[in-house]
């Protein structure tokens, strides 16, 4: 840690403190996270899920752990600094984003989760705060109850914050998937137009009541697992019949009013992937290449209003670069020796083994083509979503090796007043289940 000055403390939580800090040697700011938890063995450590998670995750829109620091048995995670949280962002504005603004930040969002997903992870606590924003730029944050996708269930039931918590998941389900993400999804985008939250529930019970104040109670016939779920509990679905989003969101176009309505389906089977809502009408725009930008034989084959497929073929205007090495490891470990100038106490792994990363890389790949979560009894699709009929979902996985390559155009920087300049936007490590 003697390479690191402190800054200033900006964010304590349950499980660490946060702390704004320079690297000595390059400048470099960055934030680390100090754990109060003890750890005793470098095993420990390297099986955390946040570990294990980010060391296998390279994509421009999540962010990079940097190194993992193990001293006097105090853990300390280095990460790449962001300047503000999505929440830090939203908590004291007065003026609505643009939908241009919400429509950047989703887009590169969706990306993230897209690869994610496909390396075989799902987020299970996606939030304002655990969204990290510099400038134009944001990324996915806080993995601490990051799991597998292959993993075995049961999963604990308590996961995510309330307000952004999946039906299925408040209903005590232990079978939930991914798409717990795209449900947090479709609640933070609502809030992203709106600067209040769509299901603030003061608890489980108020959540669900709240929940179907807005998209209305589900029948037997459109989430019949659902009802199984609220029998086994005992629990009975207040009766409303909902709103249409877009009374509650007057200043979101007619496709957001669509995505948003998708991702918050009761059934899980019937929300987008994140593949298949980065091909969704919302983000056509997104995929638009100016014609300057084109080359000379494509602006006649391609117009833009041929979709994804076409736009996918030509010269983007930029992309983002993924080249970047796996995070450092720094700890107690059998093959390493200590390094005497970073101080008594302090042991040091500063490169992985190549047979080690090349295991990793053969299990993400099994880990991606694990099928998709079905609920018992359910044969429904993502066909069923009520997506506009000209929107074809057909072959999104095809499409997202190229999505993290792709990369919105320099937006208009939004004013942050000065009162948001302090940095929390950093979650904490959930050991648990």
């Amino acid at each position: 840690m003697e390479r690191y000055k402190i800054i200033k403390e900006v964010g304590d939580g349950t499980f660490g403190i946060v702390w704004r800090a320079v690297n000595r040697l390059s400048g470099e700011v960055v934030a680390i996270k100090k754990m109060k938890k003890k750890y005793y063995t470098w095993e420990e450590c390297v099986n955390l899920r946040e570990v294990k998670s980010l060391r296998r995750m390279n994509h421009p829109n999540i962010v990079k752990l940097k190194e993992v620091i193990r001293e006097n048995n105090v853990l300390y995670f280095v990460f790449e600094y962001m300047e503000f949280s999505l929440y830090q962002l939203m908590k004291d504005r007065e003026q609505l984003f643009s939908e241009v603004e919400i429509r950047n930040w989703c887009f590169q969002v969706f990306q993230g989760l897209a690869y994610m997903h496909q390396c075989g992870y799902f987020h299970r606590d996606l939030k304002p705060e655990n969204l990290l924003v510099t400038r134009d730029v944001i990324k996915i944050a806080d993995f601490g109850l990051a799991r597998e996708i292959s993993s075995h269930p049961p999963y604990t039931e308590y996961v995510s914050t309330r307000w952004y918590r999946a039906p299925e998941i408040l209903l005590q389900s232990y079978l939930y998937s991914s798409k717990v993400d795209m449900w947090a999804m479709g609640a933070i985008m609502a809030e992203l137009f709106t600067l209040r939250p769509l299901f603030p529930g003061a608890s489980e019970a108020d959540e669900i009541y709240k929940i179907c104040n807005v998209i209305g109670t589900p029948n037997k016939f459109s989430w019949p697992d659902g009802h199984n779920l609220a029998r086994a509990i005992n629990y009975q679905f207040p009766q409303f019949p909902g709103v249409h989003l877009s009374a509650l969101i007057p200043s979101a176009s007619d496709d957001a009013i669509n995505l948003i309505t998708s991702l918050c389906s009761w059934d899980p089977c019937k929300r987008p992937t994140a593949a298949e809502a980065l091909r969704h009408p919302f983000f056509q725009s997104c995929y638009y290449v100016p014609p300057s930008l084109r080359p000379r034989a494509a602006v006649s084959r391609t117009p833009p209003s041929v979709g994804v497929k076409g736009t996918l073929e030509q010269k983007p205007g930029r992309r983002f670069s993924v080249a970047v090495p796996n995070a450092k490891l720094t700890g107690n470990h059998s093959a390493v020796k200590t390094n005497a100038s970073f101080g008594s106490g302090v042991q040091r792994k500063l490169d992985m083994d190549n047979q080690e990363l090349s295991r990793n890389d053969k299990s993400l790949k099994s880990s991606a083509k694990q099928p998709r979560y079905q609920p018992p009894g359910r044969k429904s699709s993502f066909a069923a979503a009520p997506f506009k009929k000209d929107w074809n979902a057909s072959g999104a996985a095809d499409v997202v090796d190229k999505l993290a390559n792709m990369t919105i155009g320099n937006r208009r920087p939004y004013v942050v007043q000065s009162g948001h300049s302090t940095y929390s936007g950093w979650g904490s490590v959930d050991c648990g289940v």
